[in-house]
């Protein structure tokens, strides 16, 4: 997970998580990946429209955003 997230990161690429926080709520994110420190992610969080953090353990899963046929 972290080898994609690093390269998402390095591309500038868009992508979709599930994450749980500290109280147990699951959510569906799309994110841009700013920058990843130890256990904590930084991030541009789409649905909220603001560079948000994230723990790393809270991520569930994690991958590409599909893009529409055009």
């Amino acid at each position: 997970m972290i080898g994609f997230l690093t390269s998402a990161m390095e591309n500038k690429e868009k992508v979709m998580i599930y994450y749980m926080d500290s109280e147990g709520n699951v959510s569906q994110r799309v994110i841009r990946v700013v920058d990843i420190n130890d256990n904590k992610m930084l991030v541009y969080c789409y649905y909220r429209k603001q560079v948000r953090s994230f723990k790393m353990d809270g991520i569930l899963s994690c991958g590409p955003l599909k893009r529409s046929a055009s």
